[in-house]
């Protein structure tokens, strides 16, 4: 087997143990913090042996691990969450591929201004671990903090009750980091491309690592147990450029469906919508199956996993 799939899938099975040993710290360490998590590793093996209707051979490890603390006391509150996801696959003949990857980081402080209203400031951070290439391997697409973005906002956050929050923020500035300079050279993920000579090849190394937005945004969580043993977890985020087309918005919404079958085996279904203009996308505008031009496109990604799950409060 490849050894960069042995690497990483020792990572992910180290991340995976880390996340169920914290479970055997006493739930009073830090005296007022309510610290919880779950870590979930999924298996997918497709084995074929004189198969008359044809296919291939395949192997898949999703792991997905989360972690939380939250503090109350008084009027003052802070929400904290750390997520990482990542996956392999490899197909019969083929290379190890990454399926999935995704860090994120989000840090909210709140101050009671009133029964269900906060005075709030939030911190968000999302990135990948590893690079990410092309089918053919010879392009790099993205790469760890290539692109990494942080949101940092100023507002109100509504919370009628422990399953949703709403936050509202009018002073939100959005930093696109795009650290590897190919990536930057190229312009990718909204940042400005590299200046090119009077033979219009790039010259290396003038592209822009980051780009600031100011503007308004809205942060929508939901958790709640819909059915028995069937719980929803939704996070939409709303984001408009007061600086350069305010009108156009950037969504980023998620969800995952988790199916509890027992106190070990567990399934998900993750669903991803990302829709932001600065990203532009290959796409065949006339239909002859050839890449013609780029544009900003409604990006979507599904999952659907069964495997092992631990949870800890």
């Amino acid at each position: 087997m490849h050894s960069t799939f042995t690497r990483t899938f020792i990572f992910i099975l180290a991340l995976f143990s880390v996340t169920a040993a914290s479970a055997q710290a006493p739930p009073d360490t830090l005296s007022g913090w309510n610290i919880s998590g779950i870590g979930t590793l999924n298996f997918s093996q497709v084995s074929l042996s004189n198969w008359a209707a044809g296919g291939q051979n395949s192997l898949s490890v999703l792991s997905v691990a989360g972690a939380r603390a939250d503090y109350r006391k008084g009027r003052n509150t802070w929400n904290n969450s750390l997520d990482f996801t990542y996956g392999l696959v490899k197909l019969e003949g083929g290379r190890m591929q990454k399926s999935d990857d995704k860090v994120e980081l989000n840090l909210k402080y709140g101050y009671q201004a009133s029964e269900k209203w906060y005075y709030t400031a939030q911190v968000n951070l999302k990135t990948q671990l590893t690079p990410t290439y092309s089918v053919t391997r010879d392009t790099l697409l993205s790469n760890f903090f290539s692109p990494a973005y942080i949101l940092t906002s100023l507002g109100m956050d509504y919370k009628p009750n422990d399953k949703l929050s709403v936050f509202i923020s009018p002073l939100t500035g959005k930093f696109t980091i795009v650290q590897n300079e190919e990536l930057a050279d190229r312009g990718s993920f909204g940042v400005e491309p590299a200046d090119r000579d009077i033979e219009g090849n790039i010259i290396s190394g003038t592209g822009e690592n980051f780009r600031r937005e100011f503007g308004g945004y809205v942060n929508v969580r939901y958790n709640n147990e819909i059915f028995k043993n069937i719980t929803l977890q939704s996070k939409l985020d709303l984001f408009t450029n007061y600086l350069r087309k305010a009108k156009n918005v950037d969504v980023n919404w998620e969800n995952q469906v988790n199916f509890k079958v027992n106190e070990i085996i567990s399934a998900s279904v993750f669903l991803h919508a990302i829709y932001d203009d600065d990203i532009n996308i290959n796409v065949d505008r006339n239909g002859d199956g050839a890449i013609d031009g780029t544009g900003p496109r409604l990006q979507f990604k599904e999952t659907l996993g069964i495997g092992i799950s631990y949870k800890f409060k």
